[in-house]
């Protein structure tokens, strides 16, 4: 007979994964493993699309564009930093608003050291009023579980704040997307610091989809993500054991107890990043809801 405890707990993980999103690069390989795993994936599911430094304008509306006809919801990322100018601001919202990719952005202060141009930050570019005017209507913000490599964690706390409040005043939704984790303790510790600080926004917690295990250590060390042998344990792999592969099995099952022991967190779900291959992490959740 089945635990009842046990149950609860996997129908909650099950729920915790429904609704996931995804996030691609503007690369046309990416767009091709997204093509190739579509049927895997629920209609509707937001698939953010990168604005990294390789990248240029036309790939990453195309990406945009791939994901829409493919029937789910882009989220092209807009890196504050690389911006060089309002002018080109406006012009990847005008192209994206072409193609009907703008309802939806993830607002990130991005790599660069230097800004190149007049947003230092994503803050900035929240309160310029652009993205409103070119039919943005929900703003995913960052937020960083185990801090930041290069960011105070009390200065990270006040961005957040400040983006929370600066897309209330500005009538836009809001979403906190976070960078991804191995261990629930401190996801559990910062979702409860937001709860604490009033903002009610909906968090879409980072999490690794299945990948080899040097893969997964390489990302969280790039990334500044704690990955130390008792972390890992936890997550759900052996640094004894490197040739393998993991996936979010055990983090995502303790997690959701946790979340059943504590109401207060509020609206969470996953933002999968797909480290080992997109249709891997399809097929993942889509059996992980299915047992």
């Amino acid at each position: 007979m089945a635990n009842p405890k046990t149950s609860t707990s996997t129908e909650s993980a099950k729920r915790l994964v429904e609704g996931y999103s995804l996030e691609i690069t503007g690369k046309e390989k990416d767009v091709v493993g997204l093509t190739e795993a579509a049927s895997l994936i629920p209609a509707g599911t937001k698939v953010n699309v990168t604005f990294l430094g390789n990248e240029d304008l036309p790939m990453r509306v195309s990406a945009a564009k791939a994901v829409k006809e493919l029937g789910f919801v882009p989220v092209p990322h807009i890196s504050a930093r690389r911006i060089a100018s309002q002018a080109q601001l406006e012009e990847f919202l005008s192209a994206l608003a072409e193609i009907g990719a703008t309802e939806h952005v993830f607002a990130v202060g991005g790599d660069p050291a230097t800004p190149e141009g007049p947003y230092p930050d994503a803050l900035t570019m929240i309160r310029s009023g652009v993205l409103q005017q070119y039919g943005v209507k929900e703003v995913s913000i960052a937020g960083y579980p185990e801090g930041h490599p290069d960011i105070a964690t009390d200065v990270l706390w006040q961005h957040l704040e400040d983006k929370s409040a600066a897309l209330k005043d500005a009538g836009l939704d809001a979403v906190i997307l976070t960078q991804f984790s191995f261990d629930t303790d401190p996801v559990m510790a910062w979702i409860k610091g937001v709860r604490d600080r009033g903002i009610d926004t909906q968090i879409r917690l980072g999490t690794p989809g299945p990948a080899g295990i040097k893969r997964l250590i390489s990302f969280a060390s790039r990334f500044g993500v704690g990955a130390n042998a008792m972390i890992v344990k936890k997550y759900g792999f052996s640094l004894t054991n490197l040739m393998g592969s993991a996936g979010p099995d055990t983090f995502v099952t303790d997690l959701a107890g946790m979340f059943d022991a504590d109401p207060s967190v509020g609206a969470v779900k996953l933002h999968m990043y797909t480290f080992g291959g997109l249709e891997a992490t399809a097929t993942w959740a889509r059996d992980f809801i299915a047992k």
